[in-house]
């Protein structure tokens, strides 16, 4: 059945409602990526008795007026809770439900309502519940890793299609990138627009943005239960952890599988058929017990353990493991912006001047079952007074096949020639390594166009024009890999128990 099509406050909305006389309970979806792709879902949720309505959020398709990202949609998502309750279809009762961009509209006006003071009645403009999925928190988040290095391939993807323009065009860059291979390379990076044939005024501002963690830091006011959806491979793996554990509401659940950026619609590597959770019914089963109340307090949640069948429970952490890492080449190195490590390639060079340090570790004895937060610690010095050091994870079968298993990148200010220990974190981690395995660790000063290359000059990256070549010293026997591992037989749970409980 086709959604009637009805304007709330000037924005196009869809509605569906289920078969009967009502009054329902509500989902709602505010999207820039068209309402109308949703009408599946709609229906969806309509046949599981629920009001369904999808809203093309401001200067965006159907809705008129302009369009600022991350701007305002805590007061659109407040106003059309407004319009929904008042309806008399409606039970009262409202989820605010969305994945990436619409996670954020999702979570804007739970946490950010204009006007709410969160007292124990409840706000006609905060939702009942939220259910966030892959959620992109803020123009900042998006934009850099939180060390600050820009994150460049994927905003210049997502600006490309969507950015500045009331539709999309997906592919875009990918356009972009076929009549010139070095379009991001180019600089400066401000004169991407140019390069696309685009008039893009947004993108500068994007990169102004440096204020992170403003909902996350709100997230423990909180007043309703949540459900936190990503995926290991997600950009925003942390941030929807992050979002999970300082949730303040009376239950918070999180669900988080060896998926990609679409979920179960882009499972990654280690994904096993046990991985594929019907989201559908989940999401709907939780919803009906958040509305009513009857979830249990506090924060639970399942993770799968990517190479295995397993899912376990959200709150299973590794003990420290620090494996064995022998040097291969390159304590010393040059990392050359006009020549960077790509992102995009494990191979590595075997001869010419060292472009990364390497280090490997003996084959596994025995599989390792590595679920938490692995970092790198090391000791290291740059002849340039800024210097982003990328450290990326790779685990190399018996048979040599390289797939990547994280990636961490910081900006360091040392002094010119000094050197200095720190840390450069992986992320989580939830992934069984069969014996046999190898893990081989580089250390580079790029790692290109996932992330911006950093000019060495201590010019913005963003801005500059110059790059200059610097040169590299890791203190031999500094590095040293941390590894969360599980020291026994891991305690399995159900995600279709564990999360609606």
């Amino acid at each position: 059945m086709t959604p009637s099509t009805v304007i709330v406050e000037g924005l196009a909305t869809d509605v569906r409602l289920p078969d009967g006389g009502g009054p329902f309970p509500a989902v709602l979806v505010r999207t820039p990526y068209d309402r109308r792709r949703h009408r599946a879902e709609l229906d969806a949720w309509a046949r599981r008795g629920f009001a369904a309505l999808a809203q093309d959020v401001r200067g965006r398709y159907g809705s008129p007026g302009r369009w600022r990202p991350y701007d305002g949609e805590g007061a659109d998502g407040a106003m059309t809770a407004r319009w929904i309750r008042r309806r008399p279809w409606s039970d009262g009762r409202l989820v605010a439900v969305g994945g990436s961009y619409a996670a954020h509209c999702a979570l804007a006006p739970a946490l950010d309502a204009p006007g709410d003071t969160r007292s124990g009645t409840r706000s006609e403009a905060l939702p009942d519940a939220v259910i966030a999925a892959v959620p992109a928190l803020g123009l900042a988040e998006t934009a850099r890793e939180p060390s600050g290095v820009e994150r460049l391939a994927a905003r210049a993807g997502w600006w490309a299609a969507h950015g500045d323009r009331r539709d999309s065009e997906e592919d875009a860059l990918a356009k972009a990138l076929a009549a010139d291979p070095e379009a991001l390379a180019h600089l400066p990076l401000t004169g991407l627009p140019a390069r696309l044939g685009r008039d893009l005024p947004s993108w500068p501002h994007l990169w102004r943005a440096r204020e992170r963690g403003r909902l996350v830091a709100r997230a423990g006011g909180a007043r309703m239960p949540l459900l936190a959806v990503g995926g290991h491979h997600d950009p925003f793996a942390e941030d929807t952890v992050a979002l999970w554990r300082r949730w303040g509401g009376p239950s918070a659940r999180l669900l988080l599988g060896p998926w990609g950026h679409g979920l179960v619609a882009e499972p990654g590597p280690g994904a096993d058929p046990a991985h594929r959770v019907p989201l559908g019914d989940l999401y709907a089963d939780w919803a009906r017990r958040a509305l009513a109340g009857d979830l249990r307090p506090g924060h639970r949640g399942a993770v799968a353990l990517g190479g295995s069948p397993l899912w376990l429970p959200a709150d299973t952490e590794g003990e420290p493991y620090r494996p064995r890492l022998r040097p291969l080449r390159g304590a010393s190195f040059t990392a050359d912006p006009e020549r960077p490590v790509r992102s995009d390639d494990l191979d590595v060079p075997r001869d010419g001047t060292p472009d990364r340090c390497l280090l490997v570790t003996p084959p596994l004895p025995r599989p390792l079952d590595v679920v938490g937060t692995a970092a790198v610690r090391l000791r290291a010095a740059a002849d340039t007074p800024s210097a982003d050091w990328a450290v990326r994870l790779v685990a190399l079968d018996p048979g040599g096949r390289a797939e990547r298993l994280a990636v961490g990148v910081v900006r360091r200010a040392d002094p010119a020639g000094r050197a200095a220990g720190f840390t450069v974190g992986l992320g989580r981690l939830a992934r069984r390594l069969p014996a046999g395995t190898r893990l081989r660790l580089e250390i580079a000063g790029h790692h290109f166009p996932a992330h911006a290359r950093n000019p060495h000059t201590g010019d913005d990256p963003v801005t500059a024009t110059r790059l200059l070549p610097s040169r590299r010293d890791v203190v031999p026997g500094s590095v040293a890999l941390r590894l969360p591992v599980l020291r026994s037989r891991p305690r399995p749970t159900d995600p279709l128990q564990e999360i609606p409980r």
